[in-house]
């Protein structure tokens, strides 16, 4: 066990006390505590699972240039490595200085990074679901086992979104509603899928960066835009092709001969009204209820949301297609002597365009951002006076990672991110039976900076020293953002 880390104390004879949370678990040898992170090895406690670094070598991010054989995970020698809080260890509630406050040297510069698994109470996943299928009235309870574990939240363009655990599932329910919310939490943080039900709303099974199941169904497409957007994307594929286009959607169901589209094309009214309140022209809110039909509502039959046909506008052998915002969906009606719609086979034209509606759909994903707030004692573990940790990561002194990934800093006070767990590497995240999210999280800034925020100087270690840590795992670095120890730009440091 590193210096720094949590640490223990001897009890009866071949049990170790380890005291890095709370829970203060006794752990007889060759067992593991209750969240199997610390374990007594031959009568020490000794953290369990891999140490993470990241390495690169070469300014073209190639880790291993000049070699014809697949690199073994070894550490290299001269390359980039930046030391992640993946099975760092903690030393929650941090009145000793972090687990590794690492030296490197970044394009000559001299550089610290600060590494420890914080232990989250406050956190909670952000899930975005690519699906304009209804899954449940906002604000209704979701639930796993019969617990609620969170909420649905207000839909954004073209997603479902969902808010999972925070301090008032974790902490501030019955005992097994934190265990269960603590347990969905920290599957899915490790890409594992998790079935969810909601309360007047679909069974769902989410993963992180695959398609949604809803209701059984495997979703494939996210919308291309809501039916005004369609519209005015597609228009111009439509005229001449079609007499009237209807692009039925949950949120603005679009006509296209009313739309400023058609109006710009100098198309003729189709004299067709849909049901619906009209917002502005050729663009109706509420043409019917939310549901897993065409667009995102309960519609199975498209001729049911139209509301009036015009005789004194309509003709007969008028031209009608109606589409769902991703294609998927869609019927081609030519109106009769009667002016009522006849379906018809579609036009090879306009089965053209329903296609590249389809084409122009993004994969549907499951998007899952962990965010929490690094606050508390945490901070100590970085320096004696935690709020000038505050002060420079708002002034771009500091760049906040975890393991390695970059993270969005909310504005406002405190030091409280978000992640998306997929860019992090495999089984991040840890718990605690508080119960509590342990995540990793680094601190980087150049190492007069860190000087002067009152760092634990006597803590540093080298890059070279970290290297013999018999746990040590190298993962290459993905470069899919920036390399986590290089400094940012900021003003100088706040004495």
């Amino acid at each position: 066990m590193s210096d720094g880390a949590a640490r223990s104390t001897k009890g009866a004879p071949g049990i170790v006390t380890c005291d890095a949370c709370p829970v203060l678990c006794r752990i007889r040898e060759g067992r593991t505590g209750a969240c199997d992170r610390y374990g007594n090895i031959e009568g020490a406690l000794t953290r369990m699972d891999p140490f993470v670094v990241a390495q690169r070598a070469g300014k073209n991010g190639d880790l291993v240039p000049f070699q014809d054989r697949e690199w073994d995970g070894s550490l290299i020698q001269g390359a980039d490595t930046f030391v992640t809080g993946v099975g760092s260890g903690t030393t929650y509630p941090d009145y000793k200085p972090a687990p590794f406050i690492v030296a490197s040297r970044h394009d000559g510069i001299d550089m610290v990074t600060v590494v420890s698994e914080g232990i989250f109470s406050y956190c909670g996943l952000k899930v975005k679901i690519d699906t304009d299928r209804y899954i449940g009235p906002e604000t209704a309870p979701i639930r796993v086992k019969g617990q609620q574990v969170g909420h649905v939240t207000t839909a954004e363009y073209g997603s479902q979104m969902m808010s999972l655990g925070g301090v008032r599932h974790l902490t501030g329910g019955s005992k097994k509603e934190g265990v269960v919310t603590c347990d969905v939490m920290l599957r899915l943080s490790n890409g594992e899928a998790i079935d969810f039900s909601i309360d007047g709303g679909e069974e769902l099974t989410l993963q992180p960066g695959k398609p949604p199941i809803i209701g059984g169904h495997h979703e494939e497409r996210m919308r291309v835009g809501c039916g005004s957007a369609t519209i005015g994307i597609f228009a111009q594929q439509w005229f001449g092709h079609a007499d009237e286009v209807i692009v039925v959607d949950d949120h603005i169901t679009g006509v296209l001969t009313e739309h400023q589209a058609g109006r710009f094309l100098d198309m003729a009214p189709g004299g067709i009204r849909v049901r619906g309140r009209k917002s502005t022209p050729g663009r109706y809110f509420q043409v019917a209820e939310p549901g897993s039909g065409w667009g995102g509502t309960d519609v199975t039959d498209p001729l049911a949301i139209i509301e009036t046909i015009n005789p004194d506008i309509a003709w007969p052998g008028e031209r009608l297609l109606m589409v769902s915002t991703t294609g998927e969906d869609s019927e081609y009606f030519v109106l009769d002597d009667d002016l009522n719609p006849q379906k018809a086979s579609m036009p090879d034209s306009l089965s053209l365009v329903v296609d590249r509606i389809g084409e122009n759909c993004e994969p549907a994903l499951t998007t899952v951002l962990f965010m929490a707030g690094a606050g508390g004692s945490l901070r100590a573990g970085v320096t004696e006076n935690p709020v000038r940790l505050t002060r420079s990561v708002r002034s771009a002194l500091t760049r906040v990672t975890a393991g390695g990934a970059s993270v969005y800093i909310w504005p406002g006070g405190g030091i409280t991110i978000m992640v998306d767990v997929t860019t992090m590497p495999d089984n991040s995240f840890g718990h605690v039976p508080t119960p509590a999210i342990v995540a990793p999280i680094e601190f980087t800034l150049r190492l007069d900076d860190y000087k002067a925020l009152g760092g634990h100087m006597d803590a540093v270690k080298r890059i070279e020293d970290v290297a013999g840590d018999h746990r040590l795992r190298v993962e290459k670095w993905h470069d899919r953002a920036p390399w986590p120890g290089a400094p940012l730009h900021g003003v100088a440091a706040d004495g």
